[in-house]
């Protein structure tokens, strides 16, 4: 009986061993769980805090991209109108110099009527 005693503390040592190996492995697995929660925590923290980031530069995009396109319509309207005042100060331009040719000639004709001839001064 003392060989099986013995063959049964040698099984007895070996289980524990394994045993103490097993749980070693499982703390260590243990450890990197918790460093990998943390890990988690850490992230998601400034997964939170980009996100809040992200959110408010969208919301300040929107409200500059409105802000220009005011600008662009203000512009628009802007060289609109002043093309129409180009156009209505040329189409003016043009009839002033039509009409001050049209009194020139009349003032030429004006002017020639009213002069005596040099034949009838000297009869």
């Amino acid at each position: 009986m003392s060989q099986q005693g013995a063959q049964l503390q040698g099984y007895n040592n070996e289980l524990i061993k394994c045993i103490e190996d097993l749980s070693a492995k499982r703390d260590e697995l243990h450890r990197q769980i918790l460093l990998e929660e943390e890990e988690k925590q850490r992230v998601q923290h400034d997964l939170h805090i980009i996100t809040e980031r992200l959110a408010a530069i969208n919301e300040s995009l929107a409200r500059k991209i409105a802000i220009r396109n005011d600008y662009d319509r203000t512009i628009a309207e802007t060289e609109g109108a002043y093309k129409k005042i180009l156009e209505s100060s040329q189409s003016l331009l043009h009839v002033l110099k039509r009409e001050g040719t049209t009194l020139r000639d009349k003032a030429r004709v004006d002017t020639t009527a009213s002069k005596p001839s040099s034949l009838h001064r000297t009869q």
